[in-house]
């Protein structure tokens, strides 16, 4: 039931409260159904019925005599369920609820939208709403503004979804302004049935659809989205404003991925993994639009900058250059003709400046030129006003070249007068104009990564052969013992039965033991106290490092115990781990944390004692596939160490990635695992793996003791897997 036909192209609407009173949203709707034009027949519907906006009006839909495709509903919010059975009577399939008073307003109205759904559901219907602003639909044949808002919508290519009424009828008042259009725009309220997912899906193959844009506040159902966007983003680019950036909560965690995790941090990587593109303004969300809206998808990062002035020239290839694209190698041939008609005192190095002098025959010759240039994939043209040369004159100049060559994308920056930019408004544009040149390197940064996104391969979610049955076991004995916190020696041992690459190890719970072990593994080693109620050991000197022989040792064990005793902190000691000593400078760190709504959160990046200093981390939701896990990897700043800087070992980077594919596995597995972290992940001098040096895991008790089937008998509790 995803076809939203009957909404978003109606041949007959019935608007269910249309008023006579001026300044109604009854009234103007009536008015913007008709300013507007629509094709199809419009049913005013009022108890009173008479005559509304020229039209006979009915006192119910089940008055109309003939076929009705969608109600706009419009009627008081206690009216609104009994008005949703006369449509069903009606045979009516499409709903747009504008009226207010649902869970918005707080329990009452959450009920009565519950009712809502449940009748919608049963009656085969779709609404939009409740408490929204409307529907639009541009396309001529079509011609339908259902919306209260006061300027009627310009006619574009962008399906717009936003979860906020006013921001959508602000953006639809100041859509001439923006120089964009829309194909179709859906205001869904409070969502209850149709949502940005909906919308999604419904233009992944509408044509008239040509790029997406998003205004959220909140993502409903994570996993479907990520689904959907990943797999309509490869067709056409997604824009999303994502509303509530707030870390509220992360604080309370116990583990540093949790403690660095939060619920932007969550959407952020479910959009990044989604193939979406995240603006955190409207005025960036509408500037990529803009491009999107003028630019085809180039071929390559490589760009070309024509200029009237040097100065402006040297910041835009900063610009370029700090997105991490190319700088175009212009080719000699190019070159050459460039010269040709250019003055002596021109250089026809990228960036091209034409000089001061530059008269529009210029601009054309030097656009037709370089547009033509094989190396070139995209191109910024830079305008300064000098000699009189009129600003909108060029701007058409330039239009009319890039109009004979609509391949290569072509944006203009034009730093001259605000009237500019008013009278391109008027105007039918072919590429975009920004008044600064960093504003197009933005431009240019988000075709390269819609191109990126697209040839970019979908990834795989890895399967690896563990022992399920030993991770198990040993989550299984916390439980039991009531521990929601796995003790060091535990959490490790799960990461070992999950093939995650550990250090050499053993358990001692003796000075004797603990020197067998050192003697076995071999010198030197690492001591670390292991215990139930203690899980950050270097803040009590539970770690001890760099242990050279067994009289060391034996030291070292002494002088922990005396100093957990006088802390009181001996009751929960389990013992110590005696580790081989990896010697390596590079500390990563790679977690789990759980969000609420988003699920399992994997981390990466930069850790030791850094972590929360430095915050060089980045975050996906699991599961990973390979794809995500190479993007982790490279993504974090601290990925030119692993490279192998100033003479270092370069990391594993196979390694690294399959230990953070393992955690996914290990998290999908066991769904209450809340926080988990590898710090830290060591990278071998010697060999450039990635060893687990030290680990941690929590789960959430309630949902581990319900999946292992914990249950309580004759006074004995346990799990009865």
């Amino acid at each position: 039931m995803s076809n939203l036909d009957k909404i978003m192209k109606p041949k007959s609407i019935a608007v269910v409260g249309a008023s006579t009173k001026e300044h109604t949203i009854g009234s103007d709707i009536m008015k913007r159904l008709q300013e507007y034009k629509f094709k199809g027949n419009i049913y005013p519907i009022n108890p009173k019925g008479g005559i509304i906006e020229g039209l006979q009006a009915y006192t119910s839909v089940l008055e109309v005599p003939d076929e009705i495709d969608l109600a706009i509903i419009v009627v008081n919010a206690k009216f609104v369920l009994s008005t949703i059975d006369q449509c069903h009577e009606k045979g009516i399939k499409g709903l747009c609820v504008i009226t207010a008073g649902f869970k918005e307003t707080g329990k009452e109205g959450a009920e009565l939208e519950k009712q809502l759904l449940e009748k919608v559901q049963s009656y085969g219907m779709r609404c939009v709403g409740p408490n929204c602003l409307g529907v639009v639909n541009t396309l001529p044949e079509i011609s339908m503004d259902g919306c209260f808002a006061e300027s009627l919508p310009e006619r574009g290519h962008i399906g717009f979804v936003s979860q906020s009424g006013a921001l959508g009828g602000g953006i639809l008042n100041i859509l001439k302004d923006l120089n964009l259009g829309f194909a179709q725009f859906i205001s869904i309220g409070n969502q209850a049935d149709v949502n940005a997912e909906t919308a999604m899906e419904y233009w992944e193959n509408e044509d008239d659809v040509q790029q997406i844009l998003l205004y959220m506040e909140s993502i409903q159902n994570p996993a479907n989205f990520r689904k959907l966007a990943s797999r309509i983003s490869k067709k056409k680019p997604i824009l999303a404003l994502k509303a509530g950036r707030s870390a509220a909560g992360a604080s309370a965690a116990s583990s540093h991925t949790g403690s660095l995790a939060g619920a932007d941090k969550a959407a952020n990587a479910l959009l990044s993994q989604s193939g979406v593109i995240r603006e955190y303004s409207l005025k960036n969300l509408f500037a990529t639009a803009k491009v999107f809206a003028n630019c085809p998808i180039p071929k390559g990062d490589r760009v070309a900058i024509i200029t009237n002035s040097g100065g402006p020239g040297i910041m835009a290839t900063d610009a370029v250059c700090e997105y991490g694209m190319q700088m175009a190698k212009i080719s000699d041939e190019t070159k050459e003709k460039l010269r040709s008609f250019l003055p002596s005192a021109a250089s026809v190095k990228n960036p091209i400046d034409m000089i001061a002098s530059a008269p529009i025959e210029h601009y054309k010759q030097t656009l037709e030129t370089v547009i033509a240039d094989e190396n070139v994939d995209m191109i910024m043209v830079i305008y300064l006003p000098f000699l009189g040369l009129k600003d909108i004159d060029v701007a058409k100049a330039v239009m009319e070249i890039k109009a004979q060559y609509p391949h290569k994308p072509v944006i203009g920056v034009f730093m001259t007068k605000s009237e500019f930019f008013t009278a391109l408004s008027d105007m039918k544009v072919n590429m975009p104009f920004f008044m600064y040149a960093e504003e197009a390197a933005d431009g240019f940064n988000r075709l390269n990564q819609q191109r990126l996104w697209i040839e970019r391969p979908e990834g795989t979610i890895m399967k690896y052969d563990v022992d399920y049955d030993k991770a198990k076991s040993i989550i299984a004995k916390s439980i039991n013992e009531g521990r929601d916190q796995l003790t060091t020696r535990e959490s490790i041992d799960v990461l070992d039965a999950y093939g995650i690459r550990v250090c050499k190890s053993g358990f001692a719970t003796t000075e004797d033991q603990a020197v067998s072990i050192a003697d076995s593994i071999g010198y030197p080693v690492v001591m670390k106290m292991t215990s139930k109620t203690t899980s950050h050991k270097t803040d009590v000197g539970g770690v001890r490092v760099n242990i050279q022989s067994a009289e060391q040792l034996r030291a070292e064990y002494q002088d922990l115990i005396s100093k957990l005793e006088a802390k009181g902190l001996l009751e929960g000691l389990e013992g110590v781990i005696i580790q081989e000593m990896v010697k390596g400078s590079r500390e990563m760190v790679c977690g789990i944390a759980t969000d609420p709504q988003y699920g399992p959160m994997m981390m990466f990046g930069l850790g030791g004692v850094f972590i929360e200093v430095m915050k060089d981390v980045t975050f996906r939701i699991a599961p990973l596939t390979d794809m995500d896990a190479k993007d982790m990897i490279k993504s974090v700043k601290a990925y030119k160490l692993l490279q192998g800087a100033r003479g270092t070992t370069p990391a594993q980077m196979d390694q690294i990635e399959e230990t953070l594919l393992r955690l996914s596995q290990l998290v999908s597995d066991f769904k209450f695992i809340d926080e988990l972290d590898i710090n830290p992940l060591l990278i071998s001098e010697k060999t450039g793996e990635g060893i687990a040096v030290d680990g941690r895991i929590k789960v959430r008790m309630s949902e581990s003791q319900e999946a292992l089937g914990y249950h309580c008998e004759n006074g004995v509790c346990a799990c009865s897997y």
